[in-house]
């Protein structure tokens, strides 16, 4: 595109119903579209399916859109990064809709959050919140894969879960001694080929129960320290993934 355009993303589902290329809008996209960023009929902007895919479109009137490309021959196609990059983030009291902004800006592929031993949360847990939260922001930092909210899921449970030969499990917890730092680990790492998934777990408020350390550690999860300093949950979650965002990046260039 000769000038970038601003995003809908709309499921693949809807975007096969579009017959002859016409789009309808659902209504919340039509005040995306007319009213927050002002667009009249004829002009332009982009959609993409959260899978890869990415059209352009014009606004034909208030109820639809019209793909300026074939549903079939997108515009841009491009596959799902690798290694995939996973955030399994405790649920915090505050900032977990933050958190998952965050990691979604930050180019996280899927977020698991944990109900740890030690969490402490109030009223019910929002998954369809988290998952409207990851789609927003998705669409806001211009990606063309929609990143994956999982249903929360025990500490124990999940830890257990991603145990695999192929993936790099880092986890990040506090109060031992002698333990190599996050960067330091990434840096130590000799890979001929890029796992699977890159795994980052960062624990709750209260940390880690022994339980939970001793499920980590029998998995072969890497324990890494975060720094000097106790940090609130929120801020290690986002501080790590950003080491970990980058360094991938710095390898695979996803």
């Amino acid at each position: 595109m000769a000038q970038e355009r601003r995003r809908l993303l709309i499921a693949p589902e809807r975007l096969a119903q579009a017959a002859d290329g016409y789009v309808e809008l659902a209504a919340d996209e039509r005040r995306y579209l007319t009213r927050v960023l002002r667009l009249g009929p004829g002009d332009g902007f982009a959609i993409t399916d959260g899978g890869g895919n990415l059209w352009e479109a014009r606004l034909q009137d208030r109820d639809g859109a019209l793909l300026e490309q074939p549903l079939q021959e997108p515009l841009q196609r491009v596959t799902p990064p690798r290694p995939e990059l996973v955030l399994a983030a405790a649920v915090v009291k505050r900032d977990y809709d933050v958190v998952v902004r965050m990691a979604v800006e930050l180019g996280v592929d899927r977020l698991q959050p944990l109900i740890a031993e030690r969490t402490a949360v109030l009223g019910q847990l929002k998954a369809e919140r988290w998952r409207a939260i990851a789609r927003e922001a998705s669409e806001q930092c211009e990606r063309l894969w929609l990143p994956q909210v999982a249903d929360p899921q025990p500490a124990r449970q999940a830890l257990a879960a991603a145990a695999g030969p192929q993936s790099l499990r880092l986890w990040a917890t506090t109060r031992r001694a002698g333990l190599a730092s996050l960067q330091e680990v990434l840096q130590q790492q000799r890979l001929d080929a890029p796992p699977t998934a890159l795994w980052l777990a960062c624990g709750p408020e209260g940390g880690w129960s022994d339980g939970e350390e001793a499920v980590a550690e029998q998995q072969g999860w890497i324990p890494v320290a975060l720094g000097p300093r106790i940090l609130r949950s929120s801020t290690a979650a986002v501080a790590a993934l950003t080491l970990v965002s980058s360094w991938r990046h710095g390898c695979w260039s996803c």
